[in-house]
């Protein structure tokens, strides 16, 4: 695979893990909704759903760095910085569109 290949197919499969970690911050359904049906009357399965897609979005990007690929420009500044943190805690899950929101305003 190409260097100009490889880089738009970690560009899409980054751009679908974020959006896949957004709609988990969101409490919106994703596709591990569909996995596990039965689960969704769990409380503890949101929490369980936004670790995975998490976990998803780290390795994503832990394959684009050893790639040297850009990974950063899709996200904004206090994003990467949770990225790099790796720690999913409520401040990431509460700050993670703070600056969006800002900028829409």
């Amino acid at each position: 695979m190409e260097q100009e290949q490889l880089h738009s197919y970690f560009q899409k499969r980054l751009t679908e893990a974020k959006r896949q970690f957004e709609r988990t911050v969101d409490c919106k359904h994703t596709e591990f909704d569909d996995l596990y049906p039965y689960m969704t009357e769990q409380p503890q399965f949101f929490w369980y759903k936004r670790y995975v897609a998490w976990q998803e979005l780290l390795t994503i990007v832990t394959i684009a760095k050893d790639f040297k690929l850009d990974w950063q420009s899709l996200f904004l500044d206090k994003q990467v910085a949770f990225i790099e943190g790796k720690v999913l805690d409520a401040k990431v899950l509460d700050e993670w569109f703070e600056e969006q929101e800002a900028e829409a305003k």
